[in-house]
């Protein structure tokens, strides 16, 4: 184990076994993403309203904000990372991809989250993944395409 933060991409194998379980989240809570931030992530990555369809999961030492006690979800860890950490369709590509990302390093906090809403920094949180196995690969490029400003899928796909 490494203590810098290092991303490394691991077979389908390893990545169920390590992760597959929300008890294997670091963190005192466990919680999901409910429905309606799902849908305001879509909409954030330009993504087709019901892209989304897994749960997107996050771990941590208190669930809610401090300041305005909101939960927070993937879509506080989203729209903080696209404040120049990594853009659009990198984020759409871990979401429905098929390859499988883990971080190597302890899980300290999530540097850089902040509340979507109050836009009060968040610590604590230790870890968030998604449970998509089989994401089509031409749907995802499809929807990368819709991102793009392409026509991508439409409602009717």
């Amino acid at each position: 184990m490494t203590t810098q933060r290092e991303t490394v991409q691991v077979d389908h194998d390893l990545f169920r076994a390590v992760y597959d379980s929300p008890a294997s989240l670091p963190g005192r809570h466990r919680w999901t993403t409910p429905d309606s931030d799902v849908r305001r992530l879509e909409k954030l990555l330009g993504m087709p309203a019901r892209t989304i369809g897994a749960p997107l999961w996050v771990s941590g030492d208190e669930p809610d904000c401090p300041k305005c006690g909101r939960r927070v979800t993937w879509f506080d860890i989203v729209s903080s990372a696209l404040s120049g950490l990594h853009d659009k369709a990198m984020i759409a590509t871990v979401i429905l991809g098929e390859r499988k990302y883990v971080n190597t390093e302890i899980p300290d906090a999530i540097a850089g989250v902040r509340c979507a809403d109050c836009h009060t920094a968040i610590d604590g949180l230790r870890s968030f993944k998604c449970h998509n196995w089989a994401y089509a690969f031409e749907a995802l490029e499809a929807v990368r395409e819709r991102m793009a400003g392409g026509p991508g899928l439409t409602s009717a796909d």
